[in-house]
């Protein structure tokens, strides 16, 4: 749930910095728009090979390759200068991402019975609107900052 949470206020956090750094490079809106769209295109088109190579690793060790190739890549973020490399960077994100949320409920099916796998998956999704609230005062204050 927390690595679901920290995606999700990773999503929420560049439409909070859009305002700032649309300016501060020079976006347009539409670039920045392209841009954010790059996440979800490389996430649709790596979600399948992402969940059989989970089946052929293991979730332990191909859950932990999404979480630090997802850490890296968003780490990379702060290095973004212009739109060819926030355009590079958000495809990298989704790709690197791709295969987390199916590959987190196919773990849940082989370790949780299935008389409490719906209180589990409802728990793991409460990361969604949590990190809404969590993530976006901590955007505005970082916003704040100079």
């Amino acid at each position: 749930m927390i690595c679901y949470l920290l995606a999700f206020i990773d999503r929420g956090n560049i439409g909070m910095a859009s305002l700032q750094m649309n300016h501060d490079l020079a976006m347009s809106a539409r670039v920045f728009g392209f841009g954010s769209s790059l996440f979800f295109v490389s996430y649709f088109f790596f979600e399948v090979p992402s969940n059989l190579a989970l089946q052929k690793y293991g979730a332990r060790i191909w859950i932990a390759r999404i979480m630090i190739s997802w850490g890296l890549v968003s780490a990379c973020m702060a290095l973004v200068h212009n739109a060819p490399t926030f355009y590079i960077l958000r495809f990298l994100l989704g790709a690197a991402e791709a295969g987390f949320f199916p590959g987190v409920l196919l773990y849940l099916t082989y370790w949780i019975p299935a008389q409490y796998r719906g209180r589990i998956v409802a728990t793991f999704m409460v990361a969604i609107p949590a990190a809404s609230f969590i993530g976006s005062p901590i955007s505005a204050l970082l916003l704040q900052m100079d």
